[in-house]
């Protein structure tokens, strides 16, 4: 899949050797963080999903991170495999794009020895359609796209039992289509990468799209969405995920007290007033 990289930060070659990522093996780098002389500074290289992940982590680059002894190079990831991939070779020092079901799936199956801090935002999960403006409205026989990503199928068959279309057998682990117990209007479901959702609306009567992938596409999830998951009480929030062995890296643990002040929720607030991105702290 194709992989957009955008960098918050340019930097020299020069400064890369001196800076490194916070991962590294320079002892003194993940302790600059901490330091209050700002002419000091460690530079973080962190994946992220163009919306809203990394707006939110342009706003802690422009407005808080000088402060904080931090200098973001912010990687921009348009697929939910290679941010991953990157933090466990090392390319990276954290990612910022994930939920926990998400995150356990992963490294269940591909053995990552990652971990995560707490959860910054939601984005809730909703069902869309340019043919229906219901559920209700969903036709007998009607083709529902739905993401391939164990991890997310869950969610997404959970929503659709919210909205009366389905009920699911009870099962030990997430939920798949396999686990579809009424379906009384017959409904098909295609899946997709979660990425090429929002293509397949032309094709389909609805489809269940992730948040962010709805908001790169225009889609207001609040007014456009004929389906919406609740914000409250939502299980699903996103975090900065770190190799275990750097977790208590100084730099890293600044990093993630920024991504929870007071100053990250207002502007989450005021960037997406409806609803759409939600707080989760």
């Amino acid at each position: 899949m194709k992989r957009i990289v955008r960098t918050a930060a340019v930097l020299s070659a020069a400064a890369l050797v001196m800076t490194g990522c916070a991962g590294g093996d320079d002892p003194d780098a993940g302790a600059s963080a901490g330091s209050t002389d700002a002419s000091v500074t460690t530079t973080l290289v962190v994946g992220a999903s163009p919306v809203p992940h990394a707006e939110i982590l342009q706003f802690v680059q422009d407005e808080l991170a000088a402060d904080a002894g931090l200098d973001l190079d912010i990687r921009e990831f348009t697929d939910y495999v290679l941010p991953n991939t990157a933090l466990a070779e090392g390319e990276l020092d954290a990612n910022y794009f994930q939920h926990l079901p998400y995150f356990t799936a992963q490294v269940e199956e591909n053995g990552f020895d990652f971990d995560h801090f707490d959860g910054v935002h939601i984005e809730p999960y909703g069902v869309y359609s340019k043919k229906v403006e219901s559920v209700d409205d969903i036709p007998d026989g009607g083709v529902v796209g739905i993401t391939n990503d164990p991890g997310n199928q869950s969610r997404a068959l959970d929503l659709l039992v919210k909205g009366g279309l389905i009920t699911l057998e009870e099962t030990d682990g997430d939920a798949t289509l396999l686990d579809i117990k009424d379906n009384p209007k017959n409904l098909e479901f295609v899946e997709t990468a979660p990425e090429q959702l929002v293509v397949s609306l032309q094709d389909v009567d609805a489809a269940i799209i992730n948040g962010n992938y709805a908001l790169e596409a225009g889609l207001n999830p609040a007014k456009d969405s004929i389906l919406l998951e609740s914000g409250e009480g939502n299980p699903y929030a996103n975090f900065l995920a770190v190799r275990s062995e750097d977790k208590s890296n100084p730099a890293l643990v600044k990093l993630d007290g920024l991504l929870h002040s007071d100053e990250v929720r207002a502007f989450i607030e005021k960037r997406w007033p409806d609803g759409e991105v939600v707080a989760a702290f």
